[in-house]
C-alpha cells in the first residue's frame, strides 16, 4: 500500500498540482499585499482619509459599548459587525487575480492558435473520383486517368 501511494504521490500531474497550488498561494499573498498596502492607501486618502478596513457596521455592541475606532476594536469587544471595507478589499483582489489568469489564459490561446495556424500551402488535393492523391495542380489523376478541368 505504501508503494502504491508512493508511486501516485510520484507521478508528474501530482507535482505540477501541487507546485500550482503552491505558486497560486504564494500569489494570492502578493495580490493581497498590492490591494491592501498600494491600491487602497491611495484610495483611501482620495475618499477622504477613510481605511477600508475599518469600514464596517456594528450589528450588535459588544462587552464594551460603541462607537469602536476601529475594526479591531469592535472585534475586541466581542461586537458582532459587518465588514463591508474587507469585501471591498477582497473583491478588488479578487479582480486583480481573475484579471492575470485572463491575461495568461490570453496568452495560451495565442500561443495555440499559432501552434494550430498551417506553415504553408497545400501540395496535394484528393481526386473527386477516385479519391486518390495528386498534385495540386494536376488538370488529369494520374490513378483512374479522369479529367479534372483546368488549373
Amino acid at each position: 500500500m505504501l508503494k502504491e501511494f508512493k508511486e501516485f504521490a510520484m507521478r508528474g500531474n501530482v507535482i505540477d498540482m501541487a507546485v500550482g497550488i503552491i505558486i497560486g498561494v504564494a500569489f494570492g499573498t502578493i495580490v493581497k499585499s498590492l490591494v491592501s498596502d498600494i491600491i487602497m492607501p491611495p484610495m483611501g486618502l482620495l475618499l477622504g482619509n477613510v481605511d477600508f478596513t475599518n469600514l464596517f457596521a456594528v450589528l450588535r455592541e459588544g462587552t464594551v459599548a460603541g462607537p469602536y475606532a476601529a475594526l479591531a476594536d469592535a472585534q475586541k469587544a466581542g461586537a458582532v459587525t459587518i465588514n463591508y471595507g474587507v469585501f471591498v478589499n477582497t473583491i478588488i483582489s479578487f479582480l486583480i487575480v481573475a484579471f492575470a489568469v485572463f491575461l495568461l489564459i490570453r496568452q495560451i490561446n495565442r500561443l495555440k492558435r499559432e501552434e494550430e495556424a498551417p506553415s504553408e500551402e497545400p501540395t496535394t488535393k484528393d481526386c473527386p473520383f477516385c479519391l486518390s492523391s495528386i498534385p495540386i495542380r494536376a488538370t488529369r489523376c494520374a490513378h483512374c486517368t479522369s479529367e479534372l478541368g483546368t488549373v
